[in-house]
């Protein structure tokens, strides 16, 4: 198969995994398939055997003339995704603090006023690309919000984070790659200007939790804490909107598409959270991540070796199930269960309740503001990428 095509709908082949014994080596995806939701579990609470180091391996690896561009930037080091053990667990720690409860409940305040503003702008035109309107722009703002960016850093500063994800998951021409690549450094001595800035001026947000804790005194940042401080804050940034971009994508759809489960909605608005779980469920944000094997073991009645490579879907554990529950149905209604969209054990996302929210409050603004949405165009077609589950477009109207 093309994987290209795979990535677009890559559940057939999760569902093929699941039925046949043992685990699925998939060519496309260089790695061993972990289809079944208990190994998913297993795999997700072993951290000593199974490594994150290469959890995000990219698809595609830059030419000389766009490493030569990355050179010039300031970041390029382990950031928390890939960590492990101790490294993980400290690199973790802002990234904790900064998504409390309590630093999201005070948060809220801005979701709301930033998601009303964005529906305000397009209600009275009948039509809108949702995606590029209001599902990129809510979370980006909400991000740099977090990590303390000024405003009007903010668009710039989370095109250039997708930049880094064009560059290493998309095909491009030398041109184009090196075109990603300085957007790339622009952001890293962005991000790098904040956290010296923060040194001396601290504020109650995620640059300075980061400088806190990665380089703990008063004295001038060194070039390697300014590298990691760096690296992880593009984590922070990529990560702390594009789950929530791919989410707000796939709940409006599954909602659309499907009229029924959008009126019941209406009637029934207290079943927002429930919504919000089964679009989880259904297309999992993130599809999953890989990990290496660190010594040999058995999963799912496969024998693994040290330095194999398993890919741990998410969105296939979601639709493991017995088939007189429909997993393949999205369906509201459904008794809440457990899924794993969101991950599980030491690297389940952090952000998982701010997500939430910003899905819980637009849903209900939509339901206020736009009660007649519905599909304009039913031929959704999805992203070609595994790194988040969205539709490249879609368009609605009203």
């Amino acid at each position: 198969m093309d994987r290209q095509a795979f990535y677009r709908d890559p559940y057939p082949v999760y569902a093929e995994a699941r039925r046949i014994p043992g685990l699925t080596f998939v060519p496309e995806l260089d790695a061993w398939l972990v289809s079944r939701r208990e190994d998913v579990r297993e795999v997700l609470s072993s951290p000593d055997v199974f490594s994150s180091a290469g959890a995000m391996r990219p698809d595609q690896v830059p030419g000389p003339a766009a490493l030569a561009e990355l050179a010039k930037g300031c970041g390029g080091v382990q950031a928390v995704l890939t960590a492990d053990g101790d490294a993980h667990r400290r690199l973790r720690r802002p990234l904790t603090r900064a998504l409390s409860p309590a630093r999201v409940a005070a948060t809220l305040p801005f979701v709301r006023e930033r998601a009303e503003a964005l529906v305000a702008g397009f209600a009275a035109d009948g039509r809108v690309e949702w995606m590029s309107a209001y599902a990129e722009p809510l979370p980006a703002a909400v991000a740099g919000r977090l990590l303390g960016l000024d405003p009007e850093d903010t668009p710039g500063a989370v095109r250039a984070a997708r930049r880094a994800e064009d560059l290493l998951f998309t095909e491009l021409d030398e041109e184009g790659q090196v075109a990603a690549a300085r957007e790339v450094v622009g952001l890293q001595h962005l991000l790098d200007a904040y956290a010296r800035a923060r040194r001396s001026d601290p504020r109650d947000d995620l640059v300075t939790d980061m400088v806190r804790d990665f380089a703990p005194g008063d004295g001038e940042l060194t070039p390697d804490q300014r590298r990691e401080i760096v690296s992880n804050l593009e984590n922070a940034l990529l990560a702390g909107h594009l789950t929530t971009t791919a989410l707000l994508g796939v709940v409006v759809l599954d909602l659309l598409r499907d009229r029924r489960q959008w009126e019941l909605l209406r009637e029934r608005p207290e079943l927002v959270p429930a919504a919000i779980e089964e679009a989880a469920r259904f297309e999992a944000p993130v599809q999953g991540f890989r990990r290496t094997v660190r010594r040999p073991v058995r999963v799912g009645g496969t024998e693994l070796g040290e330095g194999d490579v398993v890919f741990v879907s998410y969105a296939s554990a979601g639709r493991d199930a017995e088939p007189e529950s429909r997993p393949n149905e999205f369906d509201i209604t459904r008794p809440a269960s457990r899924h794993l969209s969101f991950g599980f054990g030491p690297h389940g996302c952090p952000g998982t309740h701010l997500a939430k929210e910003q899905v819980r409050i637009t849903l209900e603004l939509l339901l206020r503001e736009l009660p007649g949405l519905r599909l304009a165009d039913q031929e959704v077609v999805m992203a070609p990428t595994l790194i988040h589950r969205s539709p490249e477009a879609l368009h609605l109207e009203w």
